[in-house]
């Protein structure tokens, strides 16, 4: 069994991003919310994907969080990373973003459209996690355990 520590900076920067992107995140949700058609599919990719003038956009900002969280863990072993699995990683958190800010940024706005829009994000970001989690390159036998990482998924 190994034991690792966590660079407490580079933990700090990710909870910044964090903070930056839920902010992000819920100043889009009005935009969207307020824009009429064209705009509002404008708004939404942007919400998506791209990053805004003053802060991280959706899943571009919970994807830079994550990987710098995972970044700041460090192993008495050389860590590594498969590159375009980390780039693939992206896309669900993308993907998740996008659906979910359509969601609850429809004029009628409920429960249904939360717990979709919810889980729609859980989904995103487990599938981020994973994958993310896949790209990492150690010179020694990864496992995990099932119950751990069905919790973490619940």
């Amino acid at each position: 069994m190994l034991h690792g520590i966590y660079d407490i900076r580079l933990t700090l920067f990710s909870v910044a991003i964090a903070i930056l992107t839920a902010y992000t995140t819920l100043d889009l949700a009005i935009r969207v919310t307020d824009a009429k058609s064209q705009s509002r599919w404008r708004w939404l990719l942007g919400g998506a994907m791209s990053t805004t003038g003053y802060a991280y956009a959706m899943g571009i900002g919970i994807w830079a969080m994550h990987f710098i969280a995972m970044l700041a863990f460090s192993l008495p072993i050389p860590i590594d990373y498969d590159w375009l699995t980390v780039l693939i990683s992206v896309l669900p958190a993308i993907f998740a973003s996008g659906l979910a800010l359509y969601l609850v940024s429809q004029p009628e706005f409920g429960i249904l459209r939360l717990l979709s829009g919810s889980l729609l994000m859980g989904a995103g970001i487990g599938a981020m996690h994973y994958i993310g989690m896949a790209a990492i390159r150690l010179p020694v036998k990864m496992s995990y355990d099932l119950s751990v990482v069905a919790l973490s998924i619940a």
